[in-house]
């Protein structure tokens, strides 16, 4: 082989390196740009979504009264959080209680509560009692159970779930329950049973 057409080759070889070498350079460009595009974006914590309490109340006592001016209903818990992402507020042993002029009052205590956003619905879980306080014609009458939906402004009660009701020596025991403070009716839905306990002699 001729070494002048060798050497003119190489020549031509090298004259032609850097214009390669640029082009190597910009598909190496190009394959990082488009790599960097199909990149998921880093995920930022979004402190919003967060469960966490924005404000805590000890020793919490919040009164609605009536026209008068007269306490109507009270609710009050050892601490209570309030939760910004649902606008919820928890209840550590919460205790309510319902005034009605012509009726003994009614008390309801939980382990643990949870309040709606606007207030409207109260939902008690763990050991409920409710208490209708005797007066000169009404015996003292309790009932207990483990969830209890409370609507404070229609004075209404209800659980889906069984329930003890006990008056003076009856003792019943229903599955699901609507109490209706107003009109002081106490509907037991379903499975019940009654039973009396006499008095020891």
């Amino acid at each position: 082989m001729n070494h002048t057409l060798v050497i003119d080759r190489l020549r031509a070889w090298l004259a032609g390196l850097p214009l390669l070498l640029l082009l190597l350079l910009l598909l190496l460009a190009a394959t990082y740009w488009l790599n960097q595009q199909v990149q998921p974006l880093p995920v930022i914590p979004d402190s919003s979504k967060r469960h966490d309490p924005d404000f805590i109340v000890n020793k919490f006592v919040a009164t609605t009264h009536n026209e008068q001016g007269k306490p109507r209903f009270v609710m009050a818990a050892k601490k209570m959080l309030h939760y910004p992402d649902n606008d919820s507020t928890y209840l550590e042993a919460p205790e309510l209680t319902s005034f009605d002029s012509e009726h003994p009052p009614i008390h309801t205590y939980a382990n643990n509560g949870m309040v709606s956003g606007k207030g409207e619905e109260i939902f008690l879980r763990d050991d409920v009692k409710i208490v209708r306080t005797a007066n000169a014609t009404q015996r003292e009458i309790t009932f207990t159970t483990t969830y209890l939906h409370v609507i404070p402004d229609r004075s209404l009660a209800e659980t889906d779930q069984p329930v003890t009701m006990i008056d003076g020596r009856n003792i019943v025991h229903a599955v699901g329950m609507e109490f209706d403070n107003k009109a002081r009716i106490v509907k037991l839905l379903a499975q019940v049973k009654s039973e009396y306990v006499p008095e020891k002699n």
